[in-house]
């Protein structure tokens, strides 16, 4: 990362498709009548809209880069917190749900932790930091949802210090 703002451009274009997959995942369960695995993605979609949110206003003041979607470089194919498409899988149960899940956050987190082990930019280091907690404990909540069969229909993925997804 060169620049503070890359790094926000970065993260808001994560976030958005986090947002948009876990939302797309959360229809197609839906539509195949998987209701509580369609309101774990949902409810993933809605925490990475309210991270994009977030994201978006750090922006604020700054000059922000105008990037194309092919000219961001991600760790592999897509982003870090995109889950896997094969997710759409009607017959998807709520554990392999929870594994998709944990699987993007656990990449997110890892994303946000190379930026700030690797950046010379205080700037930097101090937001991806920051970034990589929150992810960080949303990897957690998702450990305590797979320990308890009744964690997604009770609601309990929390982030209360929400800065990103």
């Amino acid at each position: 990362m060169q620049s503070i703002e890359e790094f926000l451009a970065y993260a808001v274009k994560l976030e958005e498709e986090a947002a948009l997959r876990f939302g797309q995942l959360a229809d197609a369960m839906a539509a195949c009548g998987n209701a509580e695995v369609s309101r774990l993605f949902r409810r993933l979609s809605d925490y990475s809209r309210m991270h994009l949110a977030d994201a978006r206003a750090r922006t604020g003041f700054r000059d922000m880069p105008v990037m194309d979607p092919s000219e961001f470089v991600w760790p592999d194919l897509e982003s870090p917190e995109t889950a896997e498409i094969w997710a759409a899988d009607p017959f998807i149960g709520r554990d392999q749900a929870l594994e998709v899940a944990l699987a993007a956050e656990t990449a997110s987190h890892a994303y946000y932790l190379r930026i700030h082990e690797s950046t010379s930019d205080p700037e930097i280091r101090d937001m991806a930091k920051e970034f990589a907690d929150e992810e960080a404990e949303h990897v957690a909540e998702l450990k305590k949802w797979m320990a308890s069969p009744n964690r997604i229909a009770e609601g309990r993925y929390t982030s209360a210090t929400s800065t990103s997804g």
